[in-house]
């Protein structure tokens, strides 16, 4: 069955579905900064370069080539983001309650 909106509709369905977010908040270089600290994926990337600059050295023998050494600090990078999803989403929240408090959305 073909339904026929019109533009108007087509328009309202769009906001409903995507939302008017942008017309809310003006994109302001403080909102960009607190949007990237609030998503779990920045920790889980800031757990994973930590891991990996701490265990990377233990992990690679000095005789090592500097593209061997590139690559297992890349794979401990990676383990680390792996491994620190449940961290990350914890901080991000932890984060969201200390800095926005009561205005927390729901």
């Amino acid at each position: 069955m073909i339904v026929k909106m019109g533009f108007h509709k087509i328009d309202n369905l769009k906001k409903i579905i995507i939302g008017d977010k942008l017309k809310k908040r003006p994109m302001t270089p403080s909102y960009i900064v607190f949007y990237i600290l609030f998503l779990p994926d920045t920790w889980r990337i800031l757990i994973g370069v930590i891991f990996s600059a701490v265990l990377s050295p233990l992990a690679a023998p000095p005789s090592m080539g500097i593209s061997a050494r590139i690559l297992i600090y890349i794979m401990m990078a990676t383990i680390g983001y792996s491994a620190s999803g449940i961290p990350g989403r914890w901080i991000s929240t932890m984060f969201k309650k200390l800095v926005l408090g009561d205005k927390l959305p729901k």
